[in-house]
């Protein structure tokens, strides 16, 4: 059962996780960590989903920690649980098994642009703004934020972000690669859906597999990327429906060779 700081519907075979604390611009508090780690799961586990949207309720996609709980008081047991409620987020995302599309209304900050960056593809309304304030207040990245944003920005741009804290706004992030496609904010949702349905058309075990070797393709060496793709298209190769896929290709091809 989800708490109501995270909601999650489907709409055919793409999964909806909504971040839904409108009210604090979604910022980052246990429940949210709790609900979103729950639809996560849901979403992994439902074998009706080919594809999962990320979003955020209102005005902004996730403002990142919430500095009016913060500000309150938390214990170093309180951080501790955060902590690992974060990491586990990130860690849900990489064994979901499906292509994850953020689809970012306003602010992307702090932890909040790390849950994007986790996804694999990021589409921004021309509203959004990416950026790390972390060191504004005290703390550092937490979600693997540091390995991610190097490897989509590169190094040098990565340490200008985190040292100053400056933001981005949506068509500079697309620029450094922080976003895959800028859209207006009133087409948000259709064009993430649209994303997600081209993506539902495919096979879902050639997109898990292939998820999988992009992504343990960034720390292997091209021998042990080489082996992993192999053994993915004899898995592939194998599987009972994949001929159907094949045959479906080829009659969408009629008429064009």
């Amino acid at each position: 059962m989800t708490t109501e700081a995270v909601l999650y519907s489907k709409n055919q075979n793409v999964g909806i996780i909504t971040l839904n604390r409108p009210e604090r611009l979604n910022a980052i508090n246990k429940d949210l960590l709790k609900g979103l780690i729950e639809t996560l799961e849901t979403a992994r586990q439902d074998k009706d989903i080919v594809s999962v949207i990320l979003t955020g309720a209102g005005r902004a996609f996730c403002a990142g920690e919430d500095l009016k709980e913060t500000s309150a008081g938390k214990s170093f047991d309180d951080w501790i649980e955060e902590t690992a409620g974060l990491q586990e987020v990130q860690r849900v995302i990489m064994a979901l098994g499906k292509p994850l599309i953020a689809a970012v209304p306003g602010y992307a900050l702090g932890g909040g642009c790390e849950f994007a960056m986790s996804c694999d593809i990021r589409i921004a309304s021309e509203e959004a703004r990416f950026g790390f304030p972390e060191t504004d207040v005290g703390l550092t990245i937490t979600t693997a934020g540091t390995k991610l944003l190097a490897q989509i920005v590169g190094l040098g741009k990565a340490k200008e972000l985190v040292f100053t804290g400056d933001l981005v706004d949506a068509h500079e992030a697309m620029e450094i690669g922080l976003a895959n496609k800028v859209v207006g904010a009133e087409s948000l949702l259709e064009e993430s859906m649209a994303m997600a349905r081209r993506i539902g058309e495919k096979s879902p075990l050639a997109l898990k597999l292939s998820r999988i070797a992009i992504d343990q393709g960034l720390h292997s060496s091209f021998e042990q990327t080489l082996e992993l793709e192999a053994g993915h298209l004899l898995i592939c190769a194998g599987a009972q429906n994949q001929q159907k896929f094949v045959e479906r290709k080829l009659e969408k091809m009629k008429g064009n060779i």
